[in-house]
């Protein structure tokens, strides 16, 4: 399993805006990838971040030359509300623990 993290800093004025562009745009991309197990939108005091899980490595590396995330991708960069660079990182699950339910 791989976690993938991608943070941005966000002019907070528009804060909703991107909540909104989260929720109606990103949300049902990710449900369309290959591989995505989960998604979480959250945000700290300087932006938001979105942490993907990915059933393996190629279904992570394959959402970069997705054409439905490279749309997505120019949409929200188009939006003007992102603010600083943007990173990714990935990171190999070893392990993981889920309560009884």
């Amino acid at each position: 399993m791989i976690v993938r993290i991608w943070r941005t800093g966000i002019v907070e004025e528009r804060a909703a805006e991107y909540d909104a562009f989260a929720h109606t745009r990103s949300l049902p991309m990710f449900r369309r990838q290959p591989g995505c197990r989960g998604v979480y939108f959250t945000h700290t005091e300087t932006g938001r971040a979105v942490v993907t899980i990915w059933t393996n490595q190629e279904a992570a590396d394959a959402l970069a030359h997705s054409d439905d995330y490279l749309a997505t991708v120019a949409a929200i960069e188009a939006t003007g509300f992102l603010l600083g660079p943007q990173s990714v990182e990935l990171l190999n699950v070893n392990d993981h623990w889920q309560p009884d339910t």
